[in-house]
């Protein structure tokens, strides 16, 4: 079961956590709330108001994930996250590649797992969330965010949402422990994933190039495969591509 440590303020619990996972044990969660610098994927930056929104951070620990499989990590997580603001009343809740929680076009939750190698195997993986959860008005330009009491009129209780959400994550993690567990949160995963219906959808390249593809794949490194309208399938790493929502590459 998770371990909490609430801290009142701290830069990154990311940062925190990462520093100090040698000495504590597996599902240490470190949450505050004020996370006055939160990291997000390549550096982004992450909007979170004083007390209304959750930032933790979580240990994983004991993992038999193959390295070359490790983002089934990020599948687990984000599975347990959209099934949690699911049952908080969020409806048409999607993953978005990578590792965003999406209701509709915007954007509830931005994860960022940072993994720990050593000697061809996963020592601990430290993942960070910001869940917004009660915020109602933004202040920096993030182009879409929005919170569970936003998309419900529901104002809840940051604790009982940390601790349901963590023994969630806690459980996914424990079930791609075996490859038949890998295959299975795979499907889940795709099942969820944000414009995976078939249909072509507008994209834009490193160098912001426009284009139209099908989501075809995601591989278990994480590279996602998209099918060109000329039918040629092309492989994309994190950042090397994203989505066009609303005329905004997000």
């Amino acid at each position: 079961m998770p371990r909490y440590i609430l801290l009142k303020q701290t830069p990154s619990t990311n940062t925190y956590l990462s520093r100090t996972a040698s000495q504590l044990p597996h599902g240490t969660v470190i949450w505050t709330h004020n996370q006055t610098a939160g990291r997000g994927q390549k550096g982004n930056s992450w909007e979170a108001e004083p007390g209304m929104n959750l930032t933790f951070s979580m240990l994983i620990k004991g993992s038999s994930i193959p390295p070359q499989e490790q983002f089934c990590l990020s599948e687990a997580v984000t599975i347990a996250i959209a099934r949690e603001c699911e049952a908080r009343g969020a409806t048409n809740v999607k993953i978005k590649w990578p590792n965003d929680i999406y209701s509709g076009d915007h954007k509830l939750c931005g994860i960022l797992i940072e993994n720990s190698l050593a000697t061809g195997a996963i020592e601990h993986s430290v993942v960070g969330v910001g869940l917004n959860v009660n915020q109602t008005e933004w202040r920096s330009n993030a182009p879409n965010p929005v919170s569970l009491r936003q998309l419900t009129g529901n104002t809840f209780n940051l604790e009982e949402v940390l601790h349901s959400t963590c023994e969630r994550i806690d459980a996914m993690c424990s079930e791609i422990n075996t490859a038949q567990g890998r295959a299975t949160t795979h499907r889940q995963y795709l099942s969820l994933l944000y414009r995976n219906d078939g249909a072509e959808h507008p994209f834009a390249d490193a160098q912001g190039t426009p284009f139209n593809a099908k989501i075809a794949d995601v591989a278990p490194d994480g590279v996602i495969s998209l099918r060109l309208s000329n039918g040629e399938l092309k492989h994309f790493y994190f950042k090397q591509v994203k989505h066009i929502i609303n005329n905004i590459t997000l």
